[in-house]
């Protein structure tokens, strides 16, 4: 399910973020992401999808998939089935905010009690995405990102 970039329309590296707080790239990344190759990309969507698929973790877990893609399926979410099931869970997460989806009619189960509704996980999974390439900005590139 590879757009070609991972670009959501919000980009904050033009008012001088190091990190992404839409996409989650890096500034670098987001400038020259049309000069990157193949290789180059992949290794970007790849880091991208480790560390959503951590933060997803933190807070939601997946108890049935069957009922996971069904809803999808609804929400019409591309190649549900290609997805990690926490990277399914986020795509499901992100289209029912403005519904009282009930977590467990889609086969989801929040971790955290602070969090009980679609709109509050998607919150705090984002929160937690944008730390964690915060770090691992700051971790490879001995540069503190914020």
């Amino acid at each position: 399910m590879h757009r070609r970039t991972p670009c959501v329309g919000i980009c904050s590296t033009t008012y001088g973020d190091l990190v992404c707080r839409g996409c989650k790239r890096f500034a670098h990344e987001v400038v020259g992401w049309n000069g990157f190759d193949d290789a180059q990309r992949g290794a970007v969507w790849e880091r991208l999808g480790e560390l959503l698929d951590g933060s997803v973790g933190k807070f939601v877990e997946v108890t049935n998939r069957e009922l996971l893609n069904e809803r999808a399926a609804q929400l019409r979410v591309a190649q549900a089935d290609a997805l990690s099931d926490q990277r399914l869970a986020f795509e499901v997460l992100q289209r029912s905010v403005a519904d009282a989806t009930d977590l467990e009619r889609v086969g989801l189960r929040s971790l955290t009690a602070d969090c009980g509704n679609a709109r509050e996980l998607v919150r705090g999974i984002d929160h937690e995405f944008h730390n964690r390439s915060l770090a691992h900005y700051e971790r490879n590139y001995r540069i503190a990102a914020q």
